[in-house]
Order: C-alpha cells, then structure tokens, then sequence
C-alpha cells in the first residue's frame, strides 16, 4: 500500500483518539496511540451485518471511524492506525494473521486479520501494532517482536511465541494469559503483505455466509474500567478484576440504545441488530 499520507488528516484522528501527548515517533508514542486508539475506537461489523464489505479507501476510514460514531473491524482500524503511525514518522509494514481462538490447528484458519509491523526511527527493534483485534485477550499496546517475554498492559497479559521451523518462514503467535492459562490469539509470519491481499479478505470477511461478521452482531469496546461485547443479543461486560455480567437484550429499539450509551455508536438503519 502507498506510504503517501499527504491527504490524512492526522490533527483530527488524534483528536478522535484523545491524544494530546507527544507526536515524535518515538516507543512512547507508538504505544500511547495504539492505547488510545484502542480505548476510543469501538470494534464493530455492522457493515457486514448489512451485507457489504467496508470500504478500506482513507477517505471512507476517516469518514466512518473518525468523523462518525461508528467503528469498524481490523482491516478499518489497523488501516487507519498505519496511516496515523506513518504521519506521525513511523516505518510501517502491513503483515496479515490466522485468527486462532479455539482452533485446534493452526492452517485451519485463513489469514484474515491485518497486522502491522513498525520501526522507529534509530531503534533496530521491530515492533508490533495492532489495534483491530477487540477482545480482551488483544495487545492493548505495540510491543517489541521479541519471543518468550510477558508484556503487561493494565490488567492484560500478552507474549508472543516463535516457531522457526514452521515452514518456509518463522511463525509467530500471539497469546493471551485468561482464566488461569495461555490461550493462541492469532498467528502470523513476517511476509509482506499488498492491497490486494487485504481487499480478497476484506471481502470474504465481509460478504462470505460462513464469516462470523456477516450473520450476528459482534461490537467491542474496551475502557478504563474493562470490556465491553455484544454478541448477538447477548451483552458481556467484563470488569478490571475479571468479574463477568451477562443480561439479553430485549429488542431492537433496546440494542440500539445500548449501542449509542454504551459502545458510542449510532447503528445504520438497514442494519438488524438482534437476530
């Protein structure tokens, strides 16, 4: 994809993200925005829901996720971040994962999750960023690519792991410390990734019957406080000590409500909710 942000406007996504630290690409930073992206960007698929796949042109990204109370799903959130990243001076490179929670092997899965990998300036250690993944067990902040280290952000616990015999290629995983044990995330090798590729998946994802996107709602919101999920009809929140509480919503004009106090999100009209 083209390093060319000359036409993003990255005064108002910092102010959609909250940031009003520095914007020297520097380790502080790159962490700090990722955060703050992640804690004001709710994850949501109420495109696909609809029956069409997102747009991934900058102009729409910025239309939706940042002058709109809308959110979006990996390919929209990490496409925005890498064009934030590369505004503020990072080097960016887009990678793409096997999302693998509850897999039992790793190639069941298709590389449908977009990652990036960022470089910054006068520091040889590359590191990773994402901030589309939504759940709980998701990197809250850009961490070094650096096998077999716990990474603590807030109350998540994250490492990544390295399979240099996997195949032609090194595999990384991602992995996440719930409910007492490790849990894979997603995996992923370091091979460079173009727009093509992402607008195959983005199309799949969005639009295929067998997508997980395309039949339910599925919206995400992380705060200071925890976790926020709708799956379905069903509204998950999940606290900073880990306690969970569940409630069904009743009806549409209900899921609605709670979209826009909950999730600060306005859903479209031709979108159904609950199933």
């Amino acid at each position: 994809m083209s390093d060319d942000t000359a036409d993003f406007d990255l005064d108002a996504y910092l102010r959609r993200i909250g940031w009003e630290g520095p914007r020297h690409p520097d380790v502080t930073t790159l962490r700090g925005v990722q955060q703050a992206h992640v804690r004001s960007i709710p994850f949501e698929n109420l495109d696909p829901l609809a029956g069409r796949a997102p747009s991934l042109k900058r102009a729409d990204l910025m239309a939706k996720l940042v002058h709109s109370r809308r959110g979006g799903y990996c390919f929209e959130h990490n496409a925005l971040l890498r064009d934030a990243l590369r505004a503020l001076g990072f080097a960016v490179r887009e990678i793409a994962g096997r999302v693998v929670v509850g897999a039992d092997d790793i190639t069941s899965r298709p590389r449908t999750h977009m990652l990036l990998e960022v470089r910054v300036p006068g520091d040889e250690q590359p590191y990773l960023a994402d901030a589309g993944f939504g759940s709980p067990g998701a990197l809250l902040e850009s961490v070094p690519l650096v096998a077999d280290t716990e990474f603590r952000s807030g109350t998540r616990r994250n490492r990544l792991l390295l399979r240099p015999d996997w195949g032609p290629l090194p595999l990384w995983t991602l992995q996440a410390y719930e409910k007492e044990q490790w849990t894979d995330q997603y995996a992923f090798t370091l091979d460079t990734v173009v727009e093509k590729d992402y607008e195959v998946a983005n199309w799949y994802v969005g639009t295929h019957p067998r997508s997980p996107f395309t039949g339910t709602a599925y919206v995400q919101r992380t705060t200071a406080e925890g976790h926020l999920l709708l799956s379905g009809s069903l509204l998950s929140e999940t606290a900073a000590d880990g306690t969970v509480t569940e409630r069904e919503l009743t009806d549409e004009q209900e899921a609605r409500r709670v979209l826009d106090e909950l999730f600060g999100i306005t859903a479209p009209d031709d979108v159904t909710l609950l199933p």
